[in-house]
Formats: C-alpha cells, sequence, structure tokens
C-alpha cells in the first residue's frame, strides 16, 4: 500500500530539509512516498500560500491536491487541524530537526513526531 505524506518545510533539500514549525506559514512541503515501509518518491514543492497565507482552507486543500494523506509539521491551530480532519488528512504535530527524523534510517514510515494537541485528528507519530 503507498502512502504520501506532506511535510512542511522551509528549504527545498528533500529529506535534509528543516521541518516548518507551521504548516501554512513554510515555503515548501516535502512530499515523501512510502510504501511497504520504504520511501519510493520524494518531491518538494512550493507553497503557494506562503508569502500570502491565503484563505482559511486554501493549505489544507493545497495538501489534498497533492494526494498526500498525512501532513506533518511543527505546528498547527486547531481550526486547521479541524479542515484537515474534514478533508480526510491525518495531522502529525510536534517534528523538529530534519524532515528525515520523521522517519526511521531504514527508511520505514515510524514517525518520531509527538503530538503537542489533543483535538481530534492531532496524533502521536502513525503506523504503529
Amino acid at each position: 500500500m503507498t502512502k504520501k505524506i506532506a511535510v512542511a518545510s522551509n528549504d527545498h533539500m528533500g529529506l535534509n530539509s528543516q521541518v516548518g514549525a507551521h504548516f501554512g506559514r513554510c515555503p515548501y512541503y516535502t512530499l515523501v512516498e512510502v510504501e511497504d515501509d520504504e520511501i519510493k518518491k520524494i518531491a518538494i514543492v512550493e507553497n503557494p500560500y506562503y508569502s500570502s497565507h491565503g484563505q482559511p482552507g486554501q493549505a489544507p486543500n493545497f495538501i489534498k491536491q497533492q494526494g498526500a494523506e498525512v501532513i506533518i509539521a511543527g505546528g498547527m491551530g486547531p481550526r486547521a487541524i479541524e479542515f484537515f480532519n474534514q478533508l480526510g488528512i491525518e495531522v502529525v504535530i510536534g517534528a523538529d530537526g530534519r524532515v528525515a527524523h520523521s522517519f526511521e534510517e531504514d527508511g520505514s514510515t515510524v514517525c518520531n513526531a509527538r503530538a503537542s494537541h489533543t483535538e481530534k485528528g492531532a496524533s502521536e507519530g502513525f503506523f504503529p
């Protein structure tokens, strides 16, 4: 089964990017496709709402258009979490460091991010 994961990123260096502190205010998203606990593909896309911040819900809809099923970020407000929940996208917050730190060294998809929110949809990692 293939899963696409979007990670808020401060730069365009793929797995070496720094995780963005806020999902909507990061300049890039690193898109990671995982299949059978292995990273298969990495893509970097610019956040079209980075400089304007857009209207509420635009960034979550952009993530959905990219085919992501999970969003990882340093932080996110409750309204954004609600938008992602409505779109069926799992929210993982509390991540920091490099994007690669959200994945195990062997490529498995055990996320080291830990949720700092308890709202529905925020999780303490994924792929048990």
